[in-house]
C-alpha cells in the first residue's frame, strides 16, 4: 500500500513507543469491540535490536482449515507498502480473517468486526509485520535507527522472522512465502534475497525455509515504471495526446535524475508525475480509476486507536496508531527510486515468484510491471514472454488472466485496484492458495527451492 494518509509525528513518539514496549501482556479476554474469536492467535513484538529496544509489532493468525499437519502448513508473511504504512491495514481492511466496518451497534465508535470470507489464512498461517520499525505499532528507539535502505530493512525483517520461527517448534520447517503490495514491491524482494544469501552461511537447522515471494501492484524497478504512466493513462482514455506529451517530459526528468544518482530529487520528480496525472484526470484516486472515492481505510485506523483494542493486541493504550508514518517515509525518501530488480532476478532462479496487479491500478499497475519484467536478466524470460496468457476463472466466473513459465507467474485480476484483496477477496484468496499449492492454472513445472529442514518436536 502506498502512503495515502499520515499525521504529524515527532521524535517524542519514538520515546513513547520505546516506553510502551515492555508494558501490557497479550490478553485473551473478549471485549465488545474485539470478541475472543476475532483475536489473533498471537500478537506482540519481535526484537530487531535488543540493545535499544527497537522491535517489530506482529499479529499472527493460524490456518483456519489446514490441509496438512501444522508443522508442514505453509506460512504467509504480509508486508504493507508506503514506505511507512502499517500492515494492520492489510490485516483489518484487506486480507485478514476479520474486517472493520461501520456499525449501528451500541458502542460510541460505531464500529464492528465482520468475517472476511476471502481471508488468506483459510489454509495457511498468516503473519502481519509492521515494517520498517517506526511503522504502525512497531517501535524505533530513535528516528536515526529507522532503515534508510533495503539492506537495513531486510536485516531487521530477518531478525524478526527468525525470532518468530524460534518461538514455537511447529514453525521451524513450515514453508514460508513472503507477500506484500505497493512499496513492499521492494521489501519483499529485499528480505527474500537476504534470506537466500544468509541461508548458505547457516547450518540447515538455522535456515529459513523460504519457498517463494509474491508482489502485488508493486514498485520494484522505479526507473522503468515511472516512464509508463503517460502511456497507461493515454491508452486508457484518461488523457489526451498533449497531456501525454507533458507527462512524458516530466517522466524523462525523473529518469535523468536517477541516472545521475540524485535520488532525493528523483523521488520528488516521480511525485510530481503522479500529481500531474491526478490533476489531469480528476480521479478520486490513482489506485483505482473506477472508484468515486478513495479506499475507506479510516475505519481500521479508528478501530486501532481504541484503548480496549490496543489492550487486546498487547499494545500500550497510550500509543497513537498512524496508518502511515511521515518519519518512516522521510527516512526512506532517497530509497524510493532505487531498483531491486536484480533481487527478483536472483529469487526467480532460486525460488518461485508471483507478480499480480489489479486491472484498475494506475499507480503501480499492469503496464508498469510488464515494462520491467521484460527487461529481466533471467534465462527463462524469453520463454515467459512467449507463454500463453491463460483465461483464469474462479467458480466458473472470469477472474482474470495468468501467464506463467517455470518459476515466474504473472496475474491480472479483474475488478480490482491497488488494494487488490480488498476489492476481490475471494479471487485473491483463490490466487494465493492455488499459487502456493500449484493447482489449476498455477500448476505445472515449478522451480521452487527445496528444503532439507527437519522439525524437532
Amino acid at each position: 500500500m502506498a502512503r495515502t494518509r499520515s499525521t504529524t509525528t515527532n521524535a517524542c513518539s519514538f520515546v513513547l513507543k520505546l516506553l510502551c514496549l515492555y508494558s501490557l501482556p497479550y490478553l485473551s479476554t473478549s471485549t465488545p469491540l474485539f470478541p475472543t474469536e476475532a483475536l489473533p492467535t498471537k500478537s506482540g513484538y519481535l526484537p530487531v535490536n535488543p540493545a535499544t529496544g527497537s522491535a517489530i509489532f506482529y499479529t499472527f493468525y493460524e490456518a483456519q482449515s489446514p490441509t496438512s499437519h501444522l508443522s508442514e502448513t505453509p506460512l504467509l508473511i504480509w508486508l504493507q507498502g508506503g514506505p511507512g504504512c502499517s500492515s494492520m491495514i492489510g490485516n483489518l481492511f484487506e486480507l485478514g480473517p476479520w474486517r472493520v466496518v461501520s456499525s449501528h451497534k451500541q458502542n460510541p465508535d460505531h464500529l464492528s468486526l465482520e468475517r472476511n470470507p476471502g481471508s488468506w489464512n483459510r489454509l495457511f498461517g498468516l503473519l502481519f509485520l509492521d515494517n520498517p520499525i517506526g511503522t504502525g505499532f512497531s517501535i524505533a528507539s530513535t528516528p536515526q535507527e529507522i532503515p534508510r535502505d533495503q539492506h537495513s530493512v531486510a536485516k531487521h525483517l530477518f531478525a524478526a522472522i527468525t525470532s518468530f520461527i524460534s518461538s514455537d517448534p511447529l514453525f521451524k520447517c513450515r514453508p514460508i512465502y513472503i507477500t506484500g503490495e505497493s512499496y513492499a514491491g521492494k521489501y519483499v524482494p529485499a528480505i527474500g534475497y537476504y534470506i537466500l544469501n544468509k541461508n548458505v552461511q547457516l547450518p540447515v537447522s538455522k535456515r529459513v525455509n523460504l519457498r517463494g515471494v509474491a508482489i502485488g501492484d508493486g514498485l520494484t524497478d522505479p526507473i522503468v515504471q515511472v516512464a509508463t504512466h503517460a502511456d497507461s493513462a493515454y491508452y486508457s482514455g484518461l488523457v489526451n495526446e498533449r497531456q501525454k506529451v507533458e507527462l512524458e517530459e516530466a517522466q524523462r526528468k525523473a529518469v535523468e535524475l536517477v541516472k545521475i544518482g540524485n535520488w532525493s530529487e528523483a523521488t520528488d520528480a516521480r511525485r510530481r508525475v503522479l500529481y500531474m496525472l491526478q490533476n489531469m484526470t480528476g480521479l478520486a484516486t490513482l489506485y483505482d480509476f473506477t472508484k468515486k472515492k478513495p479506499y475507506q481505510t479510516s475505519f481500521a485506523t479508528r478501530f486501532l486507536n481504541i484503548a480496549e483494542v490496543k489492550k487486546s493486541l498487547g499494545v500500550n493504550e497510550l500509543m497513537v496508531f498512524e496508518e502511515c508514518s511521515d518519519v518512516v517515509g522521510a527516512a526512506l525518501h532517497e530509497d524510493v527510486m532505487k531498483s531491486v530488480k536484480y533481487m527478483v532476478e536472483f529469487l526467480v532462479k532460486k525460488s518461485k515468484v508471483l507478480l499480480y496487479q489489479g486491472l484498475y491500478d494506475l499507480r503501480d499497475g499492469i503496464v508498469s510491471t510488464e515494462a520491467w519484467v521484460k527487461t529481466m536478466k533471467w534465462e527463462g524470460i524469453e520463454k515467459f514472454m512467449m507463454a500463453d496468457r491463460i483465461i483464469w476463472k474462479v467458480n466458473e466466473d472470469l477472474a482474470g488472466y495468468v501467464q506463467k513459465w517455470g518459476s515466474l507467474t504473472h496475474v491480472v485480476v479483474l475488478g480490482a485496484g491497488h488494494l487488490l484483496p480488498a476489492d476481490q477477496a475471494l479471487n485473491s484468496q483463490a490466487m494465493i492458495e492455488d499459487w502456493v499449492l500449484e493447482k489449476g492454472q498455477f500448476g505445472g513445472q515449478q522451480k521452487g527451492s527445496s528444503s532439507n529442514c527437519r522439525a524437532t518436536l
